[in-house]
């Protein structure tokens, strides 16, 4: 999600990581369902990775055709701030349940509020519908909401050890490259997502105390459009473990 898009989400309603414990990655927002070229390839971490392509989406696109998209994952806004519920959220899960590809869903943070009210509400409404093994849970944190760093770097980690707590997945966090180069030390143990669009896909350094980066989100032109140098396999190791027997 790009600062531009938030700032719609803003005014349409007055508010607006981690594959392994060796490894630590970097992701990126929402994408665009037009085929892209084929898959490029980068050395990441000394290993040549080839990428894949995804979407994110929100409200903004209630009927984006994800039957007819070439991603191999997709996001979905759920929830945001304590009370907002995306209304086309259960509409994007089910589509993306049907495609059988790497789903995820992600809140919009925001750090004036209590983050383990802002967890339960979003944990809330996405444990209301059905779940499937690999599936991600994303937390969105684009705004400092005026608050210091210190605040709202302490905000992120209670928000995500918690959900990590209650899920057994380790979420991802969702930042534009500034931000997390500025809020972002000691998240490291959770795999980034990183919005960079001045930089071509696949080409962004990590920020902050990343090493190397699994989503790279690169344009919202015309919806938001990511690589990841993570196979489907691995981003699916980050999600909902598979209920044991």
């Amino acid at each position: 999600m790009s600062l531009s898009r938030t700032v719609r989400i803003l005014t349409a309603t007055g508010l607006l990581a981690a594959v392994s414990a060796t490894s630590t990655l970097v992701l990126s927002g929402p994408a665009h369902s037009t085929p892209d070229p084929a898959p490029a390839a980068q050395a990441i971490e000394g290993k040549a990775a080839p990428f894949i392509y995804g979407e994110d989406v929100s409200g903004h696109e209630p009927d984006h055709d994800w039957s007819s998209s070439p991603a191999a994952f997709g996001f979905v806004k759920a929830t945001e701030g304590l009370t907002f519920r995306d209304d086309s959220f259960a509409r994007h899960w089910r589509e993306l349940g049907k495609k059988g590809i790497v789903r995820g869903a992600y809140h919009f943070a925001r750090p004036y509020n209590d983050p383990i009210k802002e967890a339960d509400h979003f944990l809330s409404v996405v444990n209301a519908q059905p779940s499937k093994p690999g599936d991600l849970l994303v937390l969105d944190l684009e705004t400092a909401d005026g608050l210091s760093v210190a605040h709202v770097n302490s905000w992120a980690k209670t928000w995500l050890s918690y959900v990590k707590k209650k899920t057994g997945a380790t979420p991802m966090i969702y930042m534009g490259w500034n931000f997390a180069d500025t809020y972002g030390h000691g998240l490291a143990e959770y795999p980034l997502w990183v919005a960079h669009y001045s930089k071509a896909k696949g080409t962004v350094t990590p920020p902050a105390d990343w090493k190397s980066w699994a989503i790279h989100q690169y344009t919202e032109d015309p919806i938001d459009k990511n690589v990841s140098a993570l196979s489907t396999d691995q981003l699916r190791a980050l999600g909902r473990p598979a209920a044991r027997a």
